[in-house]
């Protein structure tokens, strides 16, 4: 902790002296004590001088002691955070990842812990290991000296503010202007599961959360938006970071940090499945996101289809590439966790596909269904997710591919046409087939009532071919071609 709060004024930590008292020493627990400072020193790349151990019998129960320290750092004057004077609005905060509780709030944590149906000695929440909850709430805090010194030594960063006691709204005011304040967005990071967790058995408001803990946030750095790409892929060679909210004008008496969807984001982590018990073997879920760019009709039959309990598939994350659509609306209802990406932030394709990967990475999504996604998508993205992106055309393909299929359905004259579920391949409409449904062509029909009729099929369709991929049930086969799992299927 005392490392990580130099890095607030630029400094990089030169030695660290502690002082452990305790009632009669045991050299044993000592011993053990100083071994895990000296870890931690190594980790900052500073040294541990020495300190203090002192004795006060009648003052400490035996197994009782008092731990305290302090570090000295250095920073070149011309070099100090923060630089008050040239943060501006439009700035962007880059989050870096915590590991955890970081040593915060433990005192509200020992009383959920009481009330709740849980122990120390339990299994950790929301974890495969095999980590009691108590190491789970004990695990070190990151140390961010040894890579973060040379990105601030870089002068692209206005600020830096350490998530300590007070939360997220506490410690980032401290090193703003005062006319100045940040706009979070909780669904843009990562939030280790044991603070969803707390919030769920503490029943924890969004601004107890965001006051008391990090949340998963560990640092932030306020930093140039022209900059912030460089500053954000230093800082990922090491370790998780986001870009997690902007700088924006505060007026007097109004908050200095906005934290939107950060319930959301809490309940995005499934904290239901928390339990002390076990309980009644569950349909393993394959985690699906949703790329939309409209009014997402068939997002809506996507989410209904995954409502019904013998649903393989569960949409985890709806992405957009345009704000205030429908469809953001619709996923927003259904409580599913949603986000922007602004294709016209990017200079390339490949930029722009490379960011939603990423966060398609972070809500761990095994699956994609573009629902109306009014992009190409790049060569790149499309062979990383080879086999695990599903698509619907207004055809029954290979027929009247691309765009205008219902025109081109009309000027050829047939009779029938239909709907498509395919894999998604480097050529347009060119993946394995999964699923197709008939439409008839009626004489009289224009583009707007087959496209009706053609939409109502779609709904039906892409669900079913969903649930049939999130099952095991189909899979794309190393010749491209479509695979049935006997087991599965009958």
């Amino acid at each position: 902790m005392c490392v990580n709060d130099i890095l607030a004024q630029g400094a990089e930590p030169l030695f660290f002296l502690d002082y452990f008292a305790c009632g009669k020493l045991d050299v044993g627990m000592a011993q053990a004590v100083i071994a895990g400072v000296a870890e931690a020193c190594n980790l900052a790349g500073c040294a541990l001088l020495g300190g203090e151990t002192a004795e006060m019998p009648g003052m400490y129960p035996p197994g009782e002691y008092d731990l305290a320290g302090f570090a000295v750092g250095a920073v070149e004057r011309g070099q100090m955070l923060p630089r008050l004077d040239r943060v501006a609005e439009g700035d962007l905060i880059v989050g870096i990842a915590s590991s955890g509780i970081h040593s915060n709030g433990f005192s509200l944590v020992r009383k959920i812990v009481e009330k709740s149906s849980l122990d120390f000695s339990s299994p950790a929440v929301g974890d495969s290991s095999n980590q009691t909850l108590g190491e789970q709430l004990l695990t070190p805090t990151k140390i961010y000296s040894k890579f973060l010194v040379p990105v601030l030594r870089s002068g692209h960063v206005k600020a830096y503010a350490h998530i300590t006691g007070g939360g997220l709204l506490e410690n980032i005011p401290r090193v703003l202007p005062a006319s100045f304040g940040v706009v979070l967005d909780a669904l843009s990071w990562k939030i280790p599961k044991i603070f969803s967790w707390l919030q769920k058995e503490g029943n924890l408001s969004e601004e107890e959360m965001a006051r008391t803990f990090n949340c998963g946030i560990g640092a932030v750095l306020v930093v140039q938006k022209e900059l912030a790409g460089q500053v954000l892929a230093d800082i990922q060679r090491h370790e998780e970071a986001w870009l997690i909210g902007k700088v924006v004008h505060c007026p007097a008496g109004a908050a200095r940090v906005e934290v939107n969807n950060l319930l959301q984001a809490l309940q995005a982590n499934r904290v239901e499945s928390f339990h002390s018990q076990p309980r009644k073997a569950q349909l393993r879920k394959t985690r699906v996101g949703v790329l939309i760019s409209g009014t997402g009709t068939n997002l809506e039959a996507l989410i209904n289809s995954t409502k019904k309990p013998t649903s393989y598939a569960q949409i985890v994350l709806v992405v957009s590439n345009k704000a205030g659509v429908e469809g953001l609306k619709k996923a927003e209802r259904a409580g599913i966790p949603t986000k922007v990406i602004d294709h016209k932030q990017y200079s390339s394709r490949t930029e722009f596909d490379s960011a939603v990967d990423k966060v398609l990475e972070e809500f761990s999504v095994e699956l994609i269904c573009l629902a109306g996604f009014m992009r190409i998508l790049s060569g790149p993205f499309v062979r990383k997710w080879n086999g695990k992106i599903l698509n619907i055309h207004p055809s029954l393909l290979p027929s009247f591919k691309g765009a205008n299929a219902h025109k081109l359905v009309l000027e050829a004259g047939v009779r029938i046409t239909g709907c498509t579920v395919h894999f998604v391949a480097e050529e347009v409409d060119a993946g394995a087939i999964i699923f197709q449904e008939a439409v008839p062509v009626k004489i009289g029909d224009t583009e707007k009532t087959l496209s009706e009729r053609v939409k109502e099929a779609e709904h039906r369709a892409f669900p079913a071919a969903m649930e049939l991929l999130a099952s095991g049930a189909v899979k794309l086969g190393e010749d491209g071609k479509l695979q049935w799992n006997s087991e599965q299927h009958n």
